[in-house]
């Protein structure tokens, strides 16, 4: 496995806020969620059009 440092850096900041949440992920949704809320940026869900339902996916557009 290659040793990259970006990827252990975020790995490192993940672990160490799970771990003010006593690795507790409804806590840790809740805080995000209180985060989202908080930062006042308007935040969307994928339009319905440009989901897939059968997988649940993202669908990329058709060419027009």
């Amino acid at each position: 496995m290659i040793d990259d440092p970006i990827v252990n850096e975020i790995r490192r900041i993940r672990r160490k806020y799970a771990e003010l949440f006593d690795n507790d992920l409804h806590a840790i949704c809740e805080d995000l969620r209180r985060q989202e809320r908080e930062s006042g940026r308007e935040c969307r869900s994928p339009s319905q059009k440009n989901v897939d339902q059968s997988v649940g996916q993202a669908v990329p557009d058709k060419p027009a």
